[in-house]
């Protein structure tokens, strides 16, 4: 059945024309395609701008076929399709996607109205402050306490993750000295700067900061900058997904992948998740076009029971970022890493090789092992690992909201309750579903 935006209800269109619009912000371009992306037919632009100014555009049916919007509408019509052949054999699909910035994107433009009820996005672990342990926030926390010798350099949303004595943000207007910065270079710009104290930088993330914290690491060994460290948090994508499959409390039928990662790592990566556990991993990009048309993907794959690693974002290359992969190789070794709600995890983290122990925050300062624990209250830990919709949590838009939050779902700009929150719906105030602020 071939559907237009006034064939659906009025959340429906109002979503259908938002992601109209976002689309028609963006740019596609196939060049730098190494030629074995699982790229649809018809579903990448050719370069053209959606020219929708408004629903119901005067367009030539030519026009029309040179637009973003078009090949929107016929990746939503495939979705439904596809998903009607799912019905029978699969029941529900959960397809997980595994990038904050992806589930931002998606509550953004309304995407989940868009699709049948057959098939269900749900978030997982791919928000950089949602999975860092609590130990880890008690432990920066302890840092920034800890004396006036010490500077906390660290990205914003960090700041104000509660751990057991208050925020960084709190610490800061007790008198420790916190710096928000937006790169890892600046860290050491700050102890080049101020020799008197040393700075400690927050390192956290996947594997697409992760070699700017290599970068400044190998920066202050060569100019020689002592006061300086990292404490590392940093994270891997790869053996979370593993270890969400293994664990079988959380039915995950197919991965929509990170982009930014995946720019770093390559599609080919996820090669061994897609064959060992038969569940397509297929890479997008951020803009509504790009996700539509990686779970047009993931559906094909299903019905075609061929799943495999692919990408239908052309930043991203089969064989990944080979001097980002061995700065990090070269700078890190994988360890055992503490996730939130998932325990510790084994080589999913990221800890610097013995010749660069003395930028270590850790064994620079002898830090002693913090226990691991979830706020009171809190579900966070079950948001991003699927099992439950941030709306399931009890303190959701009650206790906890974007002015006052409690959980590090809430606090970060790619949290899955900040998305739900922020993007809610005035049907979903009028149940009662979500609190209005």
């Amino acid at each position: 059945m071939f559907f237009s935006p006034g064939s659906f209800s009025d959340n429906f269109q109002n979503n259908w024309s938002k992601s109209l619009f976002l689309i028609s912000q963006t740019r596609y371009n196939n060049e730098g395609s190494d030629g074995n992306s699982c790229f649809l037919a018809n579903s990448v632009p050719s370069g053209h701008e959606a020219r929708w100014l408004k629903q119901g555009s005067r367009n030539t049916q030519q026009e029309k076929g040179s637009t973003a919007g078009l090949m929107f509408e016929h990746d939503c019509e495939k979705i439904h399709s596809l998903a009607d052949k799912l019905a029978a054999t699969h029941g529900r699909i959960q397809i997980m996607e595994v990038c904050g910035t992806h589930t931002m994107s998606i509550a953004r433009a309304g995407i989940k109205s868009l699709l049948p009820e057959s098939v269900k996005l749900i978030s997982g672990p791919g928000c950089p402050v949602c999975v860092t342990d609590q130990s880890y926030i008690d432990q920066a926390i302890g840092l920034a306490r800890s004396g006036s010798d010490i500077i906390i350099a660290t990205y914003g949303d960090m700041v104000r993750v509660p751990g057991r004595d208050g925020t960084l943000a709190q610490a800061r207007a007790d008198g420790a000295q916190i710096e928000v910065i937006y790169s890892a270079d600046y860290a050491v710009e700050i102890a080049k700067a101020r020799p008197d104290k040393h700075v400690v930088f927050l390192a956290v993330g996947f594997e697409t900061t992760a070699p700017g914290a290599a970068l400044a690491v190998l920066k202050a060994w060569d100019e020689g900058v002592g006061n300086f460290s990292i404490f590392s948090a940093h994270k891997l994508v790869l053996p979370i997904m593993d270890a969400l499959l293994a664990g079988g409390d959380v039915r995950v039928n197919a991965f929509l992948c990170p982009g930014h990662v995946s720019v770093i790592l390559g599609y080919d990566a996820y090669k061994n998740i897609a064959s060992q556990y038969r569940r397509p991993c297929v890479v997008a990009g951020f803009d509504p076009g790009q996700i539509v048309a990686g779970i047009a993907e993931i559906l094909k794959q299903l019905v075609e029971d061929d799943p495999k690693a692919c990408s239908v974002y052309p930043a991203v290359k089969a064989e990944g970022n080979l001097a980002a992969l061995k700065l990090l190789d070269d700078v890190f070794w994988p360890a055992d890493a503490a996730w939130r709600a998932v325990g510790v995890v084994a080589q999913s983290g990221l800890e610097l090789r013995s010749e660069y122990a003395e930028f270590d925050t850790a064994k620079r300062f002898d830090l002693p092992a913090a226990e691991s624990y979830e706020l009171p209250g809190c579900r966070c830990g079950d948001v991003i690992c699927g099992r439950i919709d941030p709306v399931d949590c009890p303190l959701f838009s009650n206790s906890c909201t974007p002015i006052d939050p409690i959980g590090p779902c809430m606090v970060s700009s790619e949290g899955a309750c900040a998305a739900a929150y922020k993007y809610r719906t005035p049907a979903q105030v009028r149940s009662g579903e979500i609190k209005d602020a």
